[in-house]
């Protein structure tokens, strides 16, 4: 990959943190003064939060339009009807196993070392919201009680499912070929635009957003943040080297981590150059052939797993749900395992596959767990996101191509790899 294609493809990111940087230093320097009474004497560098108010206040507007465009348009366009058969069916359940696996093992590392301590903020508990019981989270996944309640931003995971549902029903009427299909590819580009337009004023935002946290709480912010970092990217690289392997042996059998191993770097090291799942997609493809992976299974696994496929992302969704809690003063119990579960690997299907894809799984978390308090979470979980967007990416990417071997098994049966590593032996003798 050539050195200008990375350093275009960070320069964004590169952007936003420096952004984040320069915003952390101003609020250090130019903090809230309050008297003993606590009093404001001087708002410092609150008085910029507007220019991020403002950020915010448009991506709610985006977010709506754009999940259902590009959910239900991805859908509706499917090419093949292959895809809702035995193949489709063993790839779902084994993004979303893969998926709430990769949650479990962060929930128990943020109970053991919790990334905020102690709390920016005394917040009664009544400001932060209420949790839903078990049935009405299952309930609130899927349904809204009529069609006005999908339109607000605090309904995103059943309007995930309502355009799942809709995008299907345009597919089975004729797909790409009718006028609603085209009409959802076309908006779903528009609104991709509309994104793009809104997110050149980010680096702005995310500067006034830090400046007025840092100066409202201090050096604390940052010590976070970097305790957060400390927890996330050893459990990647942990993560590669002890799940991958035994995923890869589950698929393929005897001596199939090493195969796996053979051929993984490439997609790493694109996923990590691009910074996009879907980037990666022909690497992914090019290294299944080279392995013997069907080209039904490469077809159906990679692609899809391009928006389902993220175990990084559900890493870091357990990691922001524990941030915030900790920022907000609140506890992370083991009581809330199953719906914590539930939302990183329900929201992973909402995130796009291109760089800073219109922050979907962020309003996820903040539509469930911290309704009342959006307007305080967002900004925080999206500078997670930022910062762990490297290695997340690697993992749910590079892991498209391991999850292949696992669906291979079910698909061309238990030695699918023997046979295909014989025949391309057989074919290099000749």
């Amino acid at each position: 990959m050539e050195k200008k294609s990375v350093a275009k493809n960070y320069r964004f990111m590169a952007i936003m943190i420096g952004s984040m940087i320069l915003g952390s230093i101003v609020g250090f320097f130019w903090p809230i003064v309050q008297d003993a009474d606590g009093n404001t004497v001087s708002s410092g560098a609150t008085i910029l939060k507007p220019l991020g108010t403002v950020f915010i206040n448009m991506m709610f507007c985006i977010v709506v339009p754009l999940v259902f465009a590009s959910i239900s348009g991805a859908v509706a366009n499917m090419k093949s009807r292959k895809r809702a058969g035995k193949i489709m069916g063993v790839t779902v359940a084994t993004f979303v196993i893969t998926g709430a696996i990769a949650a479990v093992i962060m929930f128990i590392l943020v109970e053991i070392f919790p990334p905020v301590l102690q709390p920016w903020a005394t917040l009664p508990s009544e400001e932060i919201g209420e949790y839903a019981t078990l049935s009405q989270m299952i309930v609130n996944f899927f349904t809204a009680e009529d069609f006005v309640g999908l339109l607000s931003r605090k309904a995103m995971l059943p309007l995930i499912v309502f355009s799942l549902l809709f995008g299907l029903a345009v597919n089975l009427n004729g797909g790409s070929e009718t006028l609603v299909g085209k009409f959802l590819d076309d908006l779903t580009n528009v609104m991709l635009k509309f994104v793009k337009i809104v997110t050149y004023y980010a680096p702005i935002a995310f500067f006034a957003i830090f400046a007025d946290l840092v100066a409202t709480y201090g050096s604390q912010v940052i010590e976070n943040y970097g305790r957060a970092l400390a927890v996330y990217y050893p459990l990647c690289f942990i993560y590669i080297f002890t799940a991958w392997p035994l995923f890869a042996r589950f698929g393929g059998g005897k001596g199939a981590a090493k195969v796996m191993f053979q051929h993984i770097a490439k997609p790493a090291i694109v996923s990590l150059g691009t910074c996009s799942s879907v980037a990666t997609i022909p690497t992914n493809m090019e290294e299944a052939a080279d392995t013997g992976i069907s080209k039904d299974v490469s077809d159906m696994v990679l692609p899809l797993g391009a928006t389902m496929h993220m175990d990084g992302s559900c890493f870091s969704c357990v990691l922001k749900i524990a941030f915030v809690l900790g920022v907000f003063g609140q506890d992370l119990g083991f009581d809330m395992l199953i719906p914590v579960v539930l939302v990183a690997v329900m929201s992973s299907v909402g995130m796009s596959g291109v760089p800073g894809g219109g922050y979907i799984g962020e309003y996820i978390i903040c539509s469930i767990f911290f309704p009342e308090q959006i307007a305080v979470a967002f900004p925080i979980l999206v500078a997670i996101g930022n910062l762990v967007d490297p290695p997340a990416t690697m993992i749910n990417s590079a892991g498209d191509y391991v999850v292949s071997f696992i669906v291979s098994r079910f698909a061309d049966g238990k030695d699918w790899l023997h046979k295909a590593q014989a025949e391309k032996e057989r074919a290099q003798a000749e």
